[in-house]
């Protein structure tokens, strides 16, 4: 509940490909909106209305999803969860993340400004961090559950020698497709976020692992979402 309005407290879920976590532990929304290429489903948790955008994969996605939930709704803050590939031997299959910081690997201006690989012009520095009273929050509400720093872009990372450079050059701890997309955006916007992440790759898995893991640490992520949403409202 939004203790200055006394209305629930409208909450964005941007879902990449993990949709099925949701419908299986939901189950048929209040209500389905369709608009200019979106597809919300609305469910009622506690003190919260949360707006569940299937965005499918990708920062662009991602980007576009987060901007359009918080124009279209006013949602308060943006979530996500999902699935990522590890960094390192020390991230386990299944083992819960939430994000500090993100680093958009991909965004290279060097041959025009003079400014680091990940380094948004606009941006104090190469990582942008989310939301620290979400992640203070979050780490109430999981015991236990580490900080991680997420390397982002529109890539599959699938070999550990790739997994391997991006721990190398910028210190993180997991890979994924959507979360520079919704850190940027929330940032621009002015409104909160917070990135819950589980792995489902290890360092030296790859695609086969991914596809056969989806499933199963979908459902361990989205559990964990649970339970922070629940201490939110």
């Amino acid at each position: 509940m939004n203790e200055k309005t006394g209305r629930p407290l409208r909450v964005g879920v941007v879902v990449a490909i993990e949709i099925d976590a949701v419908l299986e532990r939901y189950g048929a929304p209040l209500e389905e909106i369709r608009e200019q290429g979106q597809h919300v489903r609305l469910y009622r948790r506690g003190g919260a209305l949360l707006y569940v955008l299937e965005a499918g994969a990708g920062e662009i996605a991602a980007a576009a999803a987060t901007a359009w939930l918080i124009a279209r709704f006013g949602v308060e803050l943006i979530v996500n969860f999902g699935v990522v590939g590890a960094l390192s031997e020390e991230m386990a299959t299944a083992e819960l993340g939430i994000v500090e910081s993100v680093v958009h690997y991909d965004f290279d201006s060097t041959g025009w400004l003079d400014l680091p690989r990940g380094r948004y012009p606009d941006q104090p520095a190469v990582l942008l961090e989310t939301t620290p009273s979400l992640l203070a929050l979050s780490e109430a509400a999981l015991p236990g559950v580490r900080r991680v720093v997420c390397a982002s872009a529109d890539k599959f990372v699938d070999s550990a020698e790739a997994k391997s450079a991006l721990r190398r050059d910028f210190g993180a701890d997991i890979c994924d497709m959507e979360a520079a997309g919704i850190t940027l955006t929330c940032r621009r916007m002015g409104v909160p976020c917070l990135l819950l992440k589980a792995v489902s790759d290890a360092l030296t898995g790859g695609g086969a692992e991914f596809a056969r893991e989806l499933g199963r640490v979908s459902r361990v992520c989205f559990e964990g979402l649970e339970k922070v949403i629940a201490a939110l409202a």
